[in-house]
């Protein structure tokens, strides 16, 4: 038998591998697009396995779509969503803007799998045709956003808040169990007023939860979808009840609240929901970022740095120093939101370059947004696993940081008032001496008052008198 097999399409013959499901032009954009390593993402692959399971139900009710070809474009659809022919989309992301070729690849993948079914020959088109039956009242320009937005929802739903949430939750988890233990705050990388390390994490935990929310939000901008709009959108071949059908069909597998856009031209001209979600990826990322960062610092030493923190010992830090440490799952994370903010701003260009009736970025939207999705979720999920859920407070550490701290001085101001408070902190540093001796030293306050006044456990909340 031959190792390759000849399929036709508008240009002409093309030889495609003998054992592929795909197709001409899913071939033809093996050649002219072999550009990076990149791989459409994998999620676009059930995405458009919904969406064309979605379609066909429609066609299908419309009376359009014969049983046979509904069939077995369900079938087909039902083995992708469970995974198999994963193997045959090959296709790179660095292709035609509208994902055209990717569409294809899908059409021409249920088409020749229908003609394995059916006992007919790869190719033949019979009884499954890829434009006529799997791309009926579809094109590329509404079909594609469509499953960039099938995408993003699923794979925010399934794997980026769950893991958000498991890390919200460990971190919350900590700030109750640390909540009596009280520490020195710092302002502009300086000595502050006492907090507590739960308050401290108590913080952490509801930036992340504030983000969820708007992640959350932000999904909703994506509910509406361009299918139904065709090549420009304004509908045409297409029936007038197949884009409400498609995209209830869509919210019934996708166990979401997909609805038929009302406008098919911003939703194909544009893509600023995505953008939206973008950012708020972008917000997300930035949080993880602070809270990375800061715990490097909280933990830096172990003999040298601010060491309040005790990092779980995951692995060697170094090749030629002994012993040495380092908080590298923090590390990670800030690393890998940076990337996620650059992704943003990649989305952001991609979203701007719409020009006239149809935005040409859409490989890069969806590329983007997915991998920041991928990297937030995982990035999340071994930073709970691997450094939070082994931290533990460095108590002696913290409590001498607190002993010394000059800038307890803050709950004598209202006694004694900022200026005296001011000169009682500057003659403790100036010589070298604890804040209740600088106070004693120049008659600010009595030794009876400053014990009553500078207790660190009462300057943790509000704590003065008023009407």
């Amino acid at each position: 038998m031959s190792d390759t097999r000849i399929e036709t399409d508008g240009l002409g013959e093309i030889e495609i591998p003998a054992d592929r499901l795909w197709g001409a032009q899913t071939q033809r954009s093996l050649h002219y697009f072999s550009i990076g390593r990149d791989l459409m993402p994998r999620e676009m692959i059930e995405a458009y396995a919904i969406v064309k399971r979605a379609c066909a139900h429609a066609n299908h009710q419309s009376g359009r779509l014969g049983e046979t070809q509904y069939t077995l474009i369900t079938t087909v659809c039902d083995e992708i969503l469970a995974g198999q022919h994963a193997d045959m989309f090959p296709l790179h992301v660095w292709m035609t803007g509208s994902g055209t070729q990717f569409n294809m690849n899908i059409n021409e993948v249920i088409s020749n799998r229908a003609c394995q079914l059916s006992g007919e020959a790869l190719g033949s088109k019979r009884p499954v045709h890829p434009n006529d039956h799997v791309n009926m009242s579809q094109s590329s320009n509404d079909n594609f956003p469509t499953a960039m937005h099938v995408a993003v929802v699923l794979g925010s739903r399934r794997r980026l808040i769950p893991a958000l949430t498991r890390l919200a939750e460990s971190i919350e988890a900590k700030a109750e169990e640390w909540k009596d233990i009280v520490k020195i705050g710092r302002t502009h990388m300086q000595d502050a007023v006492p907090v507590t390390l739960g308050q401290e994490f108590h913080g952490y935990a509801g930036m992340l939860r504030e983000n969820i929310a708007r992640i959350q939000e932000a999904e909703k901008g994506l509910y509406p979808l361009a299918l139904g709009g065709t090549a420009l959108g304004t509908g045409i071949n297409t029936d007038a009840p197949f884009a409400g059908r498609a995209c209830a069909e869509i919210a019934r597998l996708s166990d979401a609240a997909f609805i038929s856009g009302e406008n098919k031209f911003a939703l194909q001209g544009a893509h600023d929901a995505l953008v939206h979600f973008s950012g708020a990826l972008r917000t997300t990322a930035g949080a993880l970022y602070k809270i990375a960062n800061d715990i490097r610092l909280l933990s830096c030493g172990p003999r040298a740095g601010f060491a309040e923190l005790h990092l779980p010992e995951n692995e060697p830090g170094s090749s030629i120093m002994p012993g040495k440490v380092n908080p590298t799952q923090a590390e990670a994370l800030a690393m890998l939101a940076v990337q996620v903010m650059a992704n943003d701003v990649a989305v952001g260009f991609g979203g701007a370059g719409g020009l006239l009736e149809m935005n040409v970025y859409k490989p890069l939207i969806i590329q983007n947004i997915m991998q920041s999705i991928t990297l937030l979720h995982d990035g999340s999920e071994n930073f709970r696993t691997f450094l939070i859920e082994g931290t533990k407070p460095n108590r002696a550490r913290i409590e001498r940081y607190v002993a010394e701290s000059v800038m307890l001085v803050t709950a004598l101001a209202p006694t004694i008032g900022y200026d005296t408070a001011s000169k009682v902190a500057h003659h403790a540093m100036d010589h070298d001496c604890t804040l209740k001796e600088a106070a004693l030293a120049l008659n600010a306050v009595s030794e009876a008052d400053f014990d009553r006044l500078v207790d660190p456990r009462t300057m943790l909340a509000p704590n003065l008198k008023g009407k």
